[in-house]
């Protein structure tokens, strides 16, 4: 494993999950699916949450004040959110294809998905949810415990 990764590593993987949602702020992504305009990921190393919102003018890297046991995709889910379990895949050698800084290109790197052709965060859903691979959240989250 090379990459900051590596000096810091844990046992497991973390877990991952990719939220879905509108952002009407930008009008040109209207023209995407409703509640597929926009995703990020929040991660879970066992630890900490993690939260990766790739914005249009800077990337938000947040580590949310809540323990790693919360059900933080729950609570996305409670809010209206389509939020996706996604396996993050770290045993990757090739680098990954070239393309444009968007929030779907972020969510696939993070993961270490290399597909070329998923560039809407529809495309993506439709991905990785193909023959119930992963698990589309929808369950009330957990009580909020310090």
């Amino acid at each position: 494993m090379s990459g900051l990764g590596a000096h810091f590593a844990t046992t497991a993987a973390p877990l991952g999950w990719v939220v879905f949602c509108d952002n009407l702020e930008l009008k040109w992504l209207r023209i995407l699916r409703p509640g597929f305009r926009h995703c990020f990921v929040v991660l879970n190393d066992g630890r900490h949450w993690i939260a990766i919102d790739p914005l249009a003018p800077l990337l938000e890297v947040t580590v949310p004040p809540v323990p790693a046991s919360y059900d933080l995709p729950g609570w996305f889910a409670s809010q209206e959110y389509t939020v996706v379990a996604a396996p993050v895949r770290r045993s990757l050698r090739q680098p990954a294809p070239w393309g444009p800084f968007t929030c779907v290109e972020t969510c696939k790197r993070v993961l270490g998905l290399h597909d070329c052709l998923l560039v809407t965060p529809w495309q993506l859903f439709r991905h990785l949810t193909r023959a119930g691979e992963n698990k589309v959240t929808n369950t009330p989250p957990l009580p909020l415990t310090a």
